[in-house]
């Protein structure tokens, strides 16, 4: 009789510690499906239009994995810096990334977005061969400072270009003499931040080492220009296309090409070995090509915030060759590679306004285009 008196209660309590359980399961499972929920709507997809030199390392797997780490996962679509200031489809990205803060400027002017981050920058430079360094020494246009080699006499460069001045004539030149004109090959200046950075430079070394700030000087300076992009034949749009040359098909084709720095460096730090005729020449003055993120709705601001100060990112991008605040990692990397990087540049100009350098640029279209 005593015991079935407590199975009643028994079987009360089993009843009410299963509802309890239910009860919590349900609350907990609710909980996980809201945390889920939120963490869905924290991770977004951000379409990034970039120039060619950046898109290796836009799709590198170690920086896909960072981003996704911060909710962020990219698409990218690569055009020239000079091509993407111009496109018409602007706002249906979420980030702008060219090359060059003349292009950002424009950037920011046509879509009204004033969040603009530089994440990284490179120095312009001019990919040439060690074969040709007495030729041009002796030519007193290269010199090498602490291992590296400079372009001393940038306007000496200039002007030679500019005589028609070809390789076989210059003195003493037994390594290389060809008939082809001393010329430095880029991109389009039409369509890339590189063209567009080389020709600042031929203008301000043409402008007596000053930076060309009014119409008048850039019409007479631009035409006085025609010469070093006319007779290059056939120009690509971005920067990939010059240093492909460069690489695979040697001195012959590529005497001497203006690129990145970031180029080089990320050609000789993914490889076990390159060609040691390869040699890098820095010119003087230079012009820093900044990197620099145009974001264009929020998705575009958490991905610009996370390029710009997550240290995981800034390592990679020293892989990739690009510089950043802080080099150190980037030098060891190419000084293990026995590559002399100068850490300091300091003969630095700044590039013409968007307006003066579109007015530069525009009188050599003007003259390609007849």
């Amino acid at each position: 009789m005593n015991f079935r008196r407590l199975v009643g209660p028994l079987l009360a309590l089993v009843l009410l510690a299963g509802v309890g359980l239910a009860v919590s399961y349900s609350v907990r499972e609710k909980r996980q499906g809201e945390a889920a929920a939120r963490e869905s709507a924290a991770r977004i997809t951000v379409r990034v239009l970039t120039g060619s030199e950046k898109e290796k390392f836009l799709l590198d797997p170690e920086l896909t994995k960072v981003l996704a780490a911060e909710g962020i996962a990219i698409t990218v679509q690569k055009a020239g810096s000079r091509e993407i200031a111009t496109r018409s489809d602007l706002k249906t990205f979420d980030a702008a990334y060219p090359a060059g803060a003349p292009a950002a400027v424009k950037i920011s002017e046509t879509t009204g977005s004033k969040r603009i981050f530089t994440s990284f920058y490179t120095p312009m430079c001019v990919a040439s061969w060690r074969t040709l360094l007495p030729v041009l020494e002796n030519a007193g246009v290269v010199a090498a400072k602490g291992g590296s080699w400079f372009i001393v006499d940038m306007a000496k460069l200039v002007g030679m270009m500019q005589k028609g001045t070809r390789w076989k004539d210059l003195p003493g030149n037994t390594a290389y003499p060809v008939g082809k004109s001393v010329l430095v090959s880029s991109t389009d200046v039409r369509k890339s931040n590189s063209g567009g950075m080389y020709l600042a430079l031929a203008a301000y070394v043409g402008n007596g080492n000053n930076v060309v700030d009014n119409e008048a000087d850039a019409d007479r300076l631009g035409a006085s220009m025609v010469g070093l992009f006319s007779r290059q034949g056939f120009q690509e749009s971005s920067s990939a296309g010059p240093f492909e040359d460069y690489t695979s098909m040697g001195i012959g084709k590529a005497p001497l090409v203006m690129i990145y720095e970031q180029q080089f460096l990320e050609y000789v730090l993914s490889r076990q070995s390159v060609n040691p005729d390869m040699v890098l020449l820095y010119p003087a003055p230079t012009i820093l090509s900044k990197h620099t993120i145009v974001a264009l709705s929020d998705n575009g601001v958490r991905f610009a915030e996370a390029m710009t100060t997550n240290a995981k990112i800034q390592s990679i991008a020293h892989r990739y060759g690009f510089r950043s605040q802080d080099n150190t990692e980037l030098f060891a990397q190419a000084e293990a590679r026995k590559l002399a990087v100068p850490h300091t540049l300091v003969d630095v100009i700044d590039p013409p306004s968007y307006d003066i350098l579109e007015k530069l640029i525009g009188r050599i279209d003007a003259a390609l285009s007849r």
